[in-house]
């Protein structure tokens, strides 16, 4: 096998030994440097890689005990092997001076070729030993040090990714918990904790703790869990409600898997749970939302099916002008409920929308506090109010320019008092019967509202006081009980 070769350094001041030296070792196949002293021998030092000098102890200027102790004192070269060579016969004191200058050995002279080779040998494989373990350490060293940066890096973006985790869950409302199956420990993590509303300090997580904050009629879910992971399920998910010790009540949405040991036995079970309370409250609100909707929609056909019915006109142009006023005033109503997402309306909001079509100038006063009409109000009042209009446009104050109406309002307890006061128009008189427009606002705000409408058929004009209540709930839909109610004065009239 073909390796590395080592330089050996020959050291002697006499040539010809040197070339002795070199024939000798020639079979080695390794490179052979000449030094003729040691000056010079520290020259290639300096420059090369020496594996083994050999070295003969008796040179002028610089012997070769001196030269060793120069190489010794340099940190770089104080494991270099050196063989001494003498043509004297050493003392056993001169030896252990050698030893202590770093000599390896000694070889005397005359040199027998064998012997020389041999040592030589072995210190050349001894040093190319030494430098391939060096190697191998430092590859060694370079892959742990690659290894570690790896380790490291993987261990920084497992941080980074449990953080992000940690802010996932936090900010999505999660919390993750592994189940021991066997010793049946619980692990929760912080988000767990806080969609059950526990302190994890005190709070000691068992299966009847657990089961204990579950909303009862979603315990006998968790035991059917439990039962299906002992028969082979691998995965459940459920929704399911938490019942925190303060009373309230989330909704969740939990996920399990099952972790099986080798004869298919369930060991561990972990799961995550999600916090929907907040998409479950929406959903509600959008559902009610839809049923409103369906709900508005069909009770103001039924209304406007009501109006279409009951308004009785001599031609019908006159007809076709009642309803469409009627129909505009409900549409208008319904636009201000829209705007405040059916929350209610502003009295004086409403008032101004009914008799924006007239535009009278000065001929209205209006006056009266903020005030707040739930929807059912709002829309029936909007209505009593389109006839008190239409009533007063055709015959009262509002026909000539002459004519005023003061509308004021005021809050009486849960009572809202309306009152319409004519003043200037043509001269009044009771009617002998009742039309439409007031059997349907006595029908709307006595029957429907339980309030009071009270006429006063002054010759100087109408004036008109009406009561309803501001916190009244309808038992009924608002629209059904006011076609009903007009539906009964008109027949109760005609009988």
């Amino acid at each position: 096998m073909d390796h590395e070769k080592v330089n050996i350094l020959l050291v002697d001041d006499q040539p010809a030994k040197l070339l002795a030296y070199e024939v000798i070792l020639k079979d080695l196949g390794e490179n052979l440097v000449i030094a003729s002293s040691g000056r010079e021998a520290l020259e290639i030092l300096l420059k090369s890689e020496i594996a083994v000098i050999l070295v003969d102890v008796c040179m002028p200027e610089l012997d070769g005990f001196e030269l060793a102790a120069m190489i010794r004192d340099h940190p770089r070269f104080q494991k270099i092997a050196m063989i001494f060579i003498s043509a004297i016969q050493v003392s056993d004191i001169d030896r252990l001076r050698g030893y202590e200058m770093g000599a390896v050995d000694y070889v005397p002279v005359p040199v027998v070729p064998e012997v020389l080779r041999a040592k030589i040998k072995v210190f050349a494989e001894l040093y190319r030993k030494t430098r391939e373990l060096e190697r191998l350490n430092q590859e060694l060293e370079d892959r742990v040090r690659a290894r570690t940066a790896e380790l490291e890096s993987s261990t920084a973006k497992l941080l980074e990714s449990e953080q992000r985790r940690s802010m996932a869950i936090a900010a999505g409302k999660m919390g993750s918990w592994d189940w021991d199956w066997i010793n049946g420990d619980w692990m929760w993590d912080e988000g767990q904790y806080r969609i059950f509303g526990v302190n994890p300090e005190t709070f000691n997580v068992t299966s009847a703790s657990v089961q204990a904050l579950l909303h009862p009629d979603d315990v006998d879910q968790f035991r059917k869990a439990i039962a299906e992971f002992n028969t082979g399920t691998r995965a459940y998910e459920a929704e399911f409600r938490v019942q925190r010790p303060d009373g309230e009540v989330r909704w969740c949405v939990g996920t399990a898997a099952a972790t099986l040991d080798g004869n298919g036995r369930v060991v561990r079970v972990s799961g995550v749970t999600v916090d929907i309370t907040e998409r479950k409250r929406a959903e509600e609100r959008q559902n009610l939302l839809a049923r409103e909707v369906d709900h508005r929609a069909k009770n103001a056909l039924a209304l406007a099916q009501s109006i279409v019915r009951l308004t009785r006109a001599d031609d019908v142009k006159t007809y076709v002008n009642a309803v469409e006023g009627r129909i505009n005033a409900l549409a208008r109503v319904h636009t201000i409920l829209s705007l405040s997402s059916w929350q209610g309306a502003e009295i004086n909001k409403l008032i101004e929308e009914e008799l924006a079509p007239y535009s009278l100038g000065g001929q209205i006063r209006l006056s009266g506090p903020e005030v707040q009409l739930v929807p059912a109000t709002a829309q029936t009042l909007a209505l009593a109010l389109h006839e008190l209009f239409t009533n007063s446009a055709k015959y009262g104050a509002l026909s000539t320019r002459s004519g005023r109406l003061a509308i004021g309002w005021e809050v009486n307890g849960e009572m809202l008092a309306l009152t319409w006061e004519e003043s200037g128009g043509p001269l009044v008189r009771q009617p002998k019967a009742r039309g439409f427009g007031t059997k349907s606002l006595l029908a709307s705000v006595e029957s429907q509202l339980g309030g009071q409408a009270q006429f006063d058929w002054r010759a100087e004009g109408l004036l008109c006081r009406l009561e309803v209540p501001l916190t009244r709930k309808a038992t009924l839909p608002a629209v059904e009980k006011f076609g009903a109610a007009i539906a009964g004065e008109l027949q109760r009239a005609s009988g």
